[in-house]
């Protein structure tokens, strides 16, 4: 059965954007297509923004070297200094090879970069230490989705649901990447899935997001809307 190309790759272009908007209001991070945005969807970022402070709290000596380095490729990122970003998370590595945070944050810079191989290497490095790391599968994902290569991005997705079947970012994620493969019913279950979780944890914006998301791809295909 031959795609609808052209409905569908409008609303595609619309929706990777949003999902892309993530990179420049947070600073790290793969989306799904290469399309500049507005608004974000989800994606790693979100969770990379908070989690340098978070992981800050566990180091043993207070604001330690590997702290002062997180947040300097933080503040680098936000001022899109990618490669002094780049620096610091390399810097970061070295001293703490088993920095799982670390490799899935160069990932994101690298990606940005637009080196999407070495992307990939880091966010695998990240899982080879962390093996239930469903951020690491889902960026892996977004990294293959920018690339067209849909049956590779639907695997990434797959191993982070399975990791936490109620990850609503990693399921719209997935849902898209369906829907590029003609599986359009499993796609909108997948997003009904998603919707419902970020009803549940009151995420307004992704609600009315996603609910936009859901209207797209069912009247994509319908040959009364032109």
């Amino acid at each position: 059965m031959k795609v609808k190309h052209k409905p569908k790759s409008a609303f595609v272009q619309s929706f990777s954007g949003m999902m892309l908007s993530i990179i420049t209001v947070v600073g790290l991070s793969p989306l799904v297509l290469a399309v500049p945005a507005k608004v974000s969807l989800h994606t790693p970022e979100q969770n990379a923004q908070k989690q340098p402070q978070k992981l800050a709290q566990f180091s043993d000596t207070g604001p330690s070297e590997r702290s002062q380095l997180l947040q300097q490729a933080n503040a680098l990122l936000n001022q899109g200094d990618l490669t002094g970003a780049e620096e610091n998370l390399r810097k970061l590595i070295k001293q703490f090879p088993k920095d799982t945070f670390g490799h899935f944050q160069l990932g994101n810079v690298l990606f940005r970069q637009k080196k999407p191989e070495e992307a990939i290497s880091a966010y695998q490095e990240a899982i080879r230490l962390q093996p239930k790391y469903a951020l690491a599968h889902n960026a892996i994902g977004m990294v293959y989705a920018s690339q067209s290569r849909w049956e590779e991005a639907i695997a990434e997705y797959k191993k982070a649901l399975d990791i936490n079947p109620n990850y609503a970012e990693g399921l719209t994620n997935f849902a898209l990447a369906l829907w590029q493969t003609n599986k359009k019913d499993e796609a909108l279950s997948s997003l009904e899935k998603a919707l419902n979780i970020f009803k549940e944890q009151n995420r307004g914006e992704k609600v009315n997001q996603v609910e936009r998301i859901l209207k797209e791809i069912k009247t994509a295909d319908d040959p009364g809307i032109s």
